[in-house]
């Protein structure tokens, strides 16, 4: 009888310890999981912030106004304009 016993509380203690491996293993994942959703929401803030910054950039007043000022470009005459038809 006391085999039994001894077998059982052997089996008792590496279930325990199973369990406590498995909820420490399961604490660890949420951890990770909840430090890549913050990643995931700060990556959200930036590519919106970018979305802003390069339709400020690209807008065509400031590029037309940047051409005429910096670059010293003007519109040609319009004989002087060639229209491409794509077939």
């Amino acid at each position: 009888m006391a085999r039994v016993n001894l077998v059982l509380l052997v089996v008792a203690v590496i279930c325990a310890l199973a369990a406590v491996t498995s909820s420490h293993r399961a604490r660890k994942l949420f951890i990770g999981l909840e430090n890549e959703q913050k990643r995931m929401r700060e990556l959200d803030v930036e590519w919106s912030q970018l979305q802003l910054e390069q339709s400020t950039w690209a807008n065509h007043a400031r590029v037309e106004k940047i051409a005429r000022d910096r670059l010293a470009m003007h519109r040609p005459a319009a004989g002087r304009v060639l229209s491409v038809e794509a077939r």
